[in-house]
């Protein structure tokens, strides 16, 4: 069994959709994957043992787009399936472009115009949870449980007990808490934790406030390696840590793809639909306020109290709650 999956192009998306995948697997036993997605989803999922082919998807930089789809469609092949976790034209038009027998995206009008199945999936549950229906639209596997998330890439062993600080959050400025105050949280836990600051190549700034913060509370035991990663290195050092702070964001669930005990702090987002998936040993630090869920990147009303409002107080409880 012959099976392309197009990736969500953000790294929290696609570890949420791995559940489905492992669905996939499950029902179709020696299937035989082929990924297709931007660079960080590929990156965390390609060591799947059932993959056979990884593509990073590069069309959105061609000069035609249509035709660079066309070009990349002939370039994969048909397939005896063919699935998009990405709502967006030009993954639906890559699976009719392959001519695979069967192909199944999300209701929209471009994917009814396109594809063979396309399954309505409302958005009043967890995005894991949506993905796997996605997934087994096509099987008789009707009555599923959605399993964990799953990455194969090994965890890190540390010899000491580690906290991670991931102050970051790709998708905009709105999710990010503040980087004195996750500081004040690290610090207050330094006597326990080795720490190590995450971020991505965009969050250096923050993450070197972060350990300005930690110089001026006479924290030593820390390493700052925002920017210096690639995604297989992150996903082993947040796998074998032993506590993550975090907001929401992709490190969050890759954190959860670990069972890692993990503190969330949630503002302009759904907390119902990307939450830690199946993680027993996590928690979520939000307010209740009229203005939020909005799911902007930045603050539309340029006060940010969803955010602003959650003291470093309330996370250092949250994790003392967790009696780890």
């Amino acid at each position: 069994m012959k099976i392309l999956i197009i990736l969500p192009n953000w790294l929290g998306d696609a570890v949420m959709a791995t559940p489905a995948i492992e669905l996939l697997c499950k029902y179709y036993p020696k299937a035989k994957l082929t990924f297709i997605g931007s660079l960080v989803s590929i990156e965390a999922l390609k060591y799947h043992p059932n993959c056979e082919n990884a593509i990073i998807d590069e069309t959105k930089k061609a000069p035609n787009r249509v035709k660079a789809t066309y070009d990349l469609a002939n370039k994969v092949g048909s397939f005896d399936m063919a699935i998009s976790f990405r709502d967006q034209i030009h993954a639906s038009l890559l699976l009719k472009l392959t001519k695979s027998v069967i192909c199944i995206a999300k209701k929209s009008w471009h994917s009814m115009f396109l594809l063979s199945h396309t399954p309505t999936i409302k958005a009043d549950k967890h995005l894991s949870i949506q993905y796997a229906q996605l997934a087994i639209t096509n099987t008789d596997a009707w009555d599923i449980t959605t399993p964990n998330l799953k990455l194969y890439i090994e965890p890190k062993k540390f010899e000491k007990q580690t906290m991670g600080i991931n102050a970051g959050a790709t998708y905009g400025s709105a999710k990010r808490w503040y980087p004195e105050r996750f500081a004040e949280v690290a610090r207050e836990f330094s006597d326990k934790y080795e720490i190590i600051i995450f971020g991505g190549p965009n969050e250096v700034e923050m993450a070197n406030e972060i350990e300005s913060y930690l110089k001026v509370s006479n924290v030593t035991n820390y390493t700052n390696l925002a920017g210096k990663t690639n995604i297989k290195e992150l996903c082993s050092l947040i796998g074998g840590c032993s506590l993550f702070v975090t907001n929401d964001s992709g490190p969050m669930h890759v954190a959860a793809a670990y069972k890692v005990p993990t503190i969330s702090i949630f503002g302009p987002t759904k907390h119902t639909e990307t939450s830690q998936w199946m993680n027993e040993k996590s928690t979520i630090v939000r307010h209740d306020i009229e203005c939020a869920p909005c799911m902007r990147r930045e603050c539309p009303l340029k006060h940010h109290d969803c955010m602003k409002g959650i003291t470093s107080a309330e996370v250092i409880q949250a994790v003392k709650e967790l009696n780890l």
